[in-house]
């Protein structure tokens, strides 16, 4: 169904401006932007684009695809799906090979395009496929996670993991549009929730503490943690405020769309709180916890909500942050949800696994610490002692998840 023009009237844009590239692109968030999804594409591909392939995967296609079927097919699109695995371990080289062989038989041109729908492991692998396709095609991100909707979606990152790394391959391939409907988040079950809201509670915690503070009372106001395992009454309280999720949901995007417009391809020579760096707040031990465990155990944003806890014990260790600021940041982690067990994971396995990261430079890693919420340094692992590594991660890691979260 058509959106009436006070709903596109409400639907809010953050812009993301890239100096090395000829245009910019939008970010439009609201309910029901789905249905704008012809048109948008319309307004932001070539006057050339035909074909277009809808890349999701089976749960998020029963749920959305028809929908984005007909906008685009409304819009005079050529349109064809793709249906990807769910899960991590399907981000994967053998699920690229298959994909851009079926974009080669649908006849996919270099004026065509891609729509990623789905989560972040969709938009990855769909935009790699988008970057490599014929050296290059235009794509558009229609984000249905919360995570994929304030992170993954927004800054050109696409990749697949290998079996020595997350992520480890990959290119920068910006977005023509991102469009964010913030009601596909009703349809998330609460695992999927809550690794969002660990995403942006590290947004806030490295981007500026007035973003730290805003989603912090948001999730304390409605209790949007810990209340069910049902995914409607997680979002119910949230479903009464829309304006307010959606303006939260701006923010974060706005945060990241700051950092990207300065950094799009993560320098290696910036340094201070501009670098692209900084997102990486959490993710070094992310990345291991969810290498150690083949991607199976851990929502991506799950293992950054351990990743930012263990970061924030070693920036105490290290005389950096006080222990109230690492408190504060303790609550805002248990208020996104119970993350699951950690306790049995060997601390020798993940420093191996650490050692490993692709982020590494002249073989040492690059370490985002906090010396206060909102205030991000990058050190190097050099200056971190093993033990107090080693007692961070076993501080966090084998702590019981029902006690802290």
């Amino acid at each position: 169904m058509p959106l009436s023009r006070g709903t596109e009237k409400r639907v809010q844009r953050v812009r993301v401006r890239l100096s090395a590239r000829p245009t910019d692109y939008l970010i439009k968030i609201g309910a029901g932007t789905l249905d704008l999804l012809g048109a948008e594409a319309r307004r932001a591909l070539s006057k050339h684009a035909r074909r277009i392939v809808i890349v999701s995967n089976r749960r998020v296609s029963e749920l959305y695809c028809e929908r984005a079927l007909a906008s685009l097919r409304a819009s005079d699109f050529s349109v064809e799906t793709l249906l990807i695995g769910d899960g991590e371990h399907h981000k994967s080289l053998r699920t690229l090979e298959t994909t851009l062989n079926l974009f080669h038989s649908f006849g996919l041109e270099r004026s065509d395009a891609i729509v990623a729908l789905g989560g972040g492991v969709v938009g990855d692998l769909a935009g790699f496929a988008a970057a490599t396709y014929l050296r290059g095609i235009d794509f558009i991100q229609l984000p249905t996670t919360l995570l994929a909707q304030i992170d993954s979606s927004v800054g050109g990152k696409t990749a697949v993991n290998t079996p020595w790394s997350k992520n480890s391959l990959g290119a920068f391939h910006q977005p023509r549009l991102v469009l964010i409907d913030t009601e596909t988040l009703r349809t998330l079950p609460a695992r999927e929730l809550t690794a969002g809201w660990c995403e942006a509670v590290k947004q806030g915690a490295v981007g500026s503490r007035q973003l730290f503070e805003k989603t912090f009372d948001f999730l304390r106001r409605h209790r949007v943690a810990g209340r069910s395992a049902n995914s409607e009454s997680l979002m119910g309280p949230l479903a009464r405020n829309a304006r307010g999720l959606d303006g939260l949901i701006a923010a974060q995007c706005a945060f990241k769309a700051s950092i990207v417009a300065g950094d799009e391809r993560e320098s290696l020579a910036r340094m201070g709180p501009s670098s692209r760096r900084i997102l990486n707040f959490g993710h070094t031990t992310a990345h291991a916890l969810e290498t150690v465990t083949r991607y199976r155990r851990f929502r991506h944003g799950e293992a950054v909500g351990y990743g930012m806890l263990v970061a924030g014990e070693i920036s105490k260790g290290l005389g950096l942050l006080d222990i109230s600021e690492l408190e504060y940041l303790r609550e805002a982690v248990r208020l996104t949800g119970r993350l699951p067990r950690a306790s049995d994971l060997d601390t020798n396995e993940i420093t191996l696994a650490l050692a490993h990261d692709k982020k590494s430079i002249g073989g040492q890693i690059k370490w985002v610490l906090l010396k206060a919420l909102g205030r991000a340094a990058l050190v190097d692992g050099r200056e971190i002692p093993r033990s107090l590594l080693r007692d961070a991660l076993r501080a966090v890691l084998h702590t019981k998840p029902h006690a802290n979260f």
